[in-house]
């Protein structure tokens, strides 16, 4: 019937539209809102132009109109035609302009999100009405800009307007989204002026905002006094409840509602969701399918597919995408990115990439981006992780910072440290997440100066006092051999009582040989009534081992089981097979190994193998062996261990088969070697390293640093090396030891008197460990070493450890 009238009106005779033509084309235009041929406005325009009758202000106010409207686009909801509108109001002359003229702009903008101009047309109005208020506070609420939407609110009042119902209830809106309950209770103040409490859209907005806030005892009130309730007004309930954990309450709301909506179940499944209630969730979601008539919507699905993403359910989660397949439903982003998410997050990374190939690229999120690169992480496949972190187009701190933390996790400590510097140069500002694990990567490197840096970061940004950040920077310090710093940041932090924060202290002090001040700090912790765990027995009792407090070990592992419940593990044994074995107690470590009610594993028997070298019991080193090499028979330290027992006992030719049975069996060594951080660089040396670019001034110092410790009393030991050669190519072999270099390169690149760090992927082996006493008295410098096991600190010709290791 429109489109027949719009068709009419070319043949209407001009004597029927004279008294009122721009009425009646006024209501032609009208029409076209809903015509099926919304373009026709334009002829409605280009006629009443040939008649002359835009003098009419009526009709040029519903050109205007029709123009800010999505007929003019074309039937698209996007907006109208914002040229013509402004060209066309540009033509009205300034007399004819009402304030009807200006709200038709200014709602054009404002709906479009095309805030500048719809501020500009705002401020350039000569006068205002409600409705140019509440079309400012509409278009910031749509575009998101909440705390705007109130602030214009506040204003309005001020301005001596009344606000409109549309009014309250889109700055509720605003309230909710922002969870600004204070401003919230305002608004709500005005309703109740109004008399607007019982209007049950409003009081549902005023309901829904006080949801939103978690103020669940005013939400209640609200509800309670509401003259009637729609289903909007239970679905806050539900979704209330549902927000705060009160999943029981939650579910009897639900079973109350007269009518239910789907919006009511995802209430129920998102809130089992969002609670850790999984499988409550999926239990929910499939009673929605069989008991009601309910069509899942988008959320729907989005919950369902989070569910079976926390459980690991892929199979679940492939029969919710089958689901979307039959009913042949578009894929809309949030579906997508769940999908991808539910996918990476159950292992089924292939096929959250093959998800990923399908979709718009524009629709996908940083979420399922960051799902799929930490699905490639778990895998340990840092390639396509890297790939997919670069081609992501808005990469928040997440994303950084789930690529650093799978670069650490899989040993690409340098990638990490890189990849950190590309964030602070171009990346969003870390999080404490993000430090913490770049602290960890220079924990592991023993990057001193560069842990420092982020140390200050961390303190600048006010993320020091992160529990994660704190106890990063105390092992950065610890691990780097600066023992002093790490007890400085200890006693900054240990009011907080935090179980690993005394933990990593008492670990740090028993890695440094400071058995004695290590028990102490336990005996305090349990004192203050902070509660170990079992990480913290590991730290005392290997405290206790380096230290020979066989007694208090002994205690403590008793305490351990009878005083806190818990139950050793493998590592407690090894401590304890560790504590006997270097007190001497080889018949008792052997004897306790016996008891286990697990088998031994590797570091149970290294340990008592260890120690039979230091107390020369070759009968007991061959059975330590032989179940070490049982347990892992490519373990090439047994075979060297075994050989440094027979070398101790003087049993040179059972030594010597023991490497040949090594040879035999192509055990290889792990290579040794050693590094050490100069001005943000890590310098790597192997043994008789030739790749070093200052290698001829190392191999110098090296030489001179040789014939100077041995000119104050340092021999040799020949014996460690089991090459048959002359004992003067024994002797420039263990000249050349990792270890050895990395010194001399440090006594050339630091300045006098400044301590020298160096690290060693191995236990340092005699040659070393007694050259670097003499090493640190001819030269004059505290040397820290921190090799496989724990930290040397060498001063005055003399170890921490006291020569036992």
């Amino acid at each position: 019937m429109r489109d027949a009238a719009l068709e009419l009106h070319a043949g209407a005779p001009r004597t029927a539209m004279v008294a009122s033509a721009g009425d009646h084309y006024a209501r032609l235009l009208r029409l076209c809102e809903t015509a099926a041929n919304p373009g026709a406005g334009r002829g409605i325009h280009a006629r009443a132009v040939k008649a002359g009758l835009l003098a009419s202000a009526y009709l040029c106010n519903n050109l205007l109109s029709y123009y800010a409207g999505p007929a003019a686009a074309g039937g698209d909801s996007g907006g109208g035609s914002f040229p013509e509108a402004r060209r066309l109001f540009d033509e009205i002359p300034a007399a004819q302009r009402n304030v009807f003229t200006w709200n038709s702009l200014l709602s054009m903008y404002a709906k479009s999100g095309r805030l500048a101009d719809a501020r500009a047309v705002f401020a350039g109005m000569p006068e205002r009405d409600a409705v140019s208020w509440t079309v400012m506070v509409v278009g910031l609420n749509l575009a998101g800009r909440f705390g705007e939407a109130v602030r214009t609110f506040l204003d309005m009042v001020a301005d001596g307007l009344a606000p409109t119902q549309f009014t309250l209830t889109n700055v509720l809106s605003s309230c909710a989204a922002t969870e600004a309950g204070r401003a919230g209770r305002n608004v709500h103040s005005f309703v109740v002026k109004l008399g607007l409490s019982s209007c049950v859209p409003v009081a549902n907005s005023v309901l829904n905002m006080y949801g939103k806030c978690g103020d669940a005892e005013t939400a209640r009130a609200v509800f309670e006094r509401m003259p009637m309730w729609s289903v909007s007004s239970w679905n806050a309930m539900v979704s209330l409840n549902a927000h705060l954990g009160r999943m029981d309450l939650a579910l009897s709301i639900f079973g109350s509602m007269p009518d239910r909506t789907v919006i009511s179940w995802n209430a129920v499944i998102a809130g089992y969701n969002q609670n850790g209630l999984d499988a409550k969730a999926l239990r929910f979601f499939s009673r929605m399918l069989s008991d009601s008539s309910m069509e899942p919507d988008d959320i729907t699905i989005t919950s369902v597919l989070s569910a079976c993403a926390n459980l690991g359910m892929v199979s679940i989660g492939k029969q919710v995408h089958a689901y979307i397949l039959r009913c042949g439903t578009p894929y809309t982003c949030q579906v997508t990115n769940a999908l991808i998410s539910m996918y990476a997050k159950s292992g089924s990374v292939e096929n959250a990439r093959g998800v990923m190939d399908q979709a718009v690229v524009a629709d996908l999120n940083v979420i399922s981006f960051t799902a799929l690169l930490e699905g490639y992480v778990k895998l340990g496949d840092m390639k396509r992780a890297r790939e997919i972190f670069d081609v992501m187009s808005n990469r928040d701190v997440v994303a950084w910072t789930a690529m650093i933390v799978g670069y650490q996790q899989n040993g690409h400590n340098d990638e990490a440290i890189e990849l950190f510097r590309s964030m602070i140069r171009s990346g969003p500002e870390p999080n404490s997440y993000t430090l913490a694990a770049v602290l960890s990567v220079c924990a592991s490197l023993a990057c001193l100066e560069y842990g420092k840096q982020i140390h200050c970061k961390a303190i600048r940004s006010r993320q020091g006092q992160s529990s994660s950040v704190s106890n990063a920077i105390l092992t950065v310090y610890a691990r780097s051999g600066n023992l002093p710093w790490a007890r400085r940041v200890f006693d900054w932090v240990r009011w907080r009582k935090e179980t690993v924060t005394w933990t990593s202290m008492i670990v740090a002090l028993a890695q440094h040989g400071l058995g004695e001040d290590s028990v102490g700090l336990f005996e305090e912790m349990l004192r203050v009534g902070v509660k170990p765990d079992r990480i913290t027995y590991v730290g005392v009792l290997s405290a206790c081992a380096h230290a020979g407090f066989v007694d208090e070990g002994k205690r403590y592992y008793q305490q351990m089981q009878d005083m806190h419940g818990i139950v050793p593990e493998m590592s407690h044994y090894a401590c304890m097979v560790d504590l006997l074995a270097r007190s001497g107690l080889l018949s008792e470590a052997q004897e306790f190994i016996q008891q286990m009610p697990v088998e031994p594993d590797a570091i149970a028997w290294g340990s008592l193998l260890s120690a039979c070298r230091v107390h020369k019991n070759a009968d007991l080193a061959e059975l330590a062996a032989e179940k070490l090499l049982s347990v892992d028979p490519h373990n090439s330290g047994a075979y060297t261990a075994l050989s440094n027992v027979y070398s101790a006992c003087g049993r040179w030719n059972d030594a010597a088969k023991i490497w040949k049975w090594r040879k035999d069996k192509a055990v290889k060594k792990e290579t040794g070697f050693s590094w050490t951080h100069i001005q943000n660089r890590v310098h790597v040396f192997g043994a008789d390293d030739v790749l070093h670019p200052q290698r001829d001034a190392v191999y110098r110092t090296a030489a001179k640093m040789w014939e100077d410790i041995k000119k104050a009393g340092f021999v040799p030991d020949l014996q460690s090396v089991l090459h048959d050669v002359d004992d003067e190519l024994k002797e420039e072999m263990l000249s050349r030891h990792s270890e050895k270099l990395a010194i001399a390169f440090s006594l050339i690149s630091m300045p006098e008197g400044t301590t020298l760090r160096i690290m060693k992927n191995l236990r340092v082996c005699n040659d070393c460990h007694t050259a670097i006493k003499f090493i640190s008295k001819v030269a004059d410098r505290e040397i820290i070493l921190r090799d496989a096991t724990r930290f040397h600190h060498f001063r005055d010709g003399l170890c921490s450890c006291k020569d036992y290791w």
